[in-house]
């Protein structure tokens, strides 16, 4: 059963978030040649606020 987790910024819409999961499962299909049903995707999203890069919240980079 493959599990892909994906961490992202807070802030898509649910069409994007929806696109992101049919072509994520569609891709593991492909490859792995596992039937659908057995993918599982999770995507968890941070607000930039939480998220630092180089000691600097992602909110307060450009």
């Amino acid at each position: 059963m493959p599990l892909a987790q994906i961490t992202l910024f807070a802030g898509r819409t649910e069409e994007m978030r929806g696109e992101l999961i049919r072509r994520v499962t569609d891709t593991i299909v492909e490859v792995l040649h596992c039937p659908r049903e057995a993918v599982t995707v999770v995507l968890q999203e941070i607000p930039k606020t939480n998220w630092g890069e180089a000691g600097v919240p992602a909110s307060k980079k450009s």
